[in-house]
């Protein structure tokens, strides 16, 4: 097996007093998509939020490149390569389309992705560019999310329920474009709780219930039935 990009080893997680993650193990290889299914307050959001460094960890708990990266600032995981797609787009709503991608990039790290790269990816950004972030559709709003974490030239994008509340011919449009986004290497960890569309775009896939890793399978071959047991506990 090729070397790891990321792993969490008997990862942890808490808000206050509340334990959201108990003891995760999970493995990411270079290029590949991972999707991470769950029900609601599984703990998928807080496993991506521990990875992003916008949750403290055990140094050791999250290893990038081998490197112990749990205890690391947000900024700082940002500079090594990981970027994030938030539930909920978290767009900055005083800016600009266009200002909200220039953000994504003020890193400065070097790879393919620049603003006309994004564009033509999402050419209706292109035309909204000069128009406020959160006076755009859902989907738009999501495009742009998507476009501002690319333009940080990541090795790793973490993506956080994409689909959420957005109807199924926008999903459609985001999901066809992820072809686009991986096709150079990039990799991926894809939080869905749509389950088949999960499927459909990633080589492995793991299941969260309550905090703990209830499932780990190839995409494509693991029974429908481990999943339902797996999804609901029963």
């Amino acid at each position: 097996m090729p070397d790891a990009l990321l792993t969490l080893q008997a990862l942890n997680a808490h808000y206050g007093d509340f334990q959201a993650l108990y003891g995760v193990d999970l493995r990411v290889d270079p290029g590949e998509v991972v999707a991470v299914i769950g029900a609601n307050g599984a703990g998928k959001t807080t496993m991506l939020r521990s990875i992003a460094g916008l949750l403290k960890n055990a140094p050791g708990a999250i290893r990038w490149k081998g490197q112990a990266i749990g205890a690391l600032r947000a900024d700082q995981v940002a500079g090594r390569g990981i970027a994030l797609v938030p539930e909920g787009r978290l767009l900055f709503p005083s800016l600009s389309v266009e200002e909200n991608l220039v953000i994504g990039g003020q890193l400065g790290r070097k790879g393919p992705w620049s603003l006309q790269r994004v564009y033509d990816l999402f050419p209706i950004l292109k035309e909204r560019r000069h128009q406020q972030s959160t006076s755009l559709s859902g989907g738009q709003q999501q495009m742009v999310a998507i476009g501002r974490a690319l333009m940080a030239n990541p090795e790793l994008v973490l993506m956080d329920e994409i689909s959420l509340g957005l109807a199924p011919v926008i999903i459609r449009q985001i999901y066809e474009a992820l072809p686009g986004i991986v096709g150079e290497g990039l990799t991926a960890v894809i939080v869905e709780q749509d389950i088949a569309k999960a499927l459909s775009v990633s080589q492995r896939v793991y299941c969260l219930q309550e905090g703990r890793v209830s499932l780990e399978g190839q995409s494509q071959t693991v029974p429908r039935e481990d999943i339902t047991r797996a999804y609901f506990g029963v």
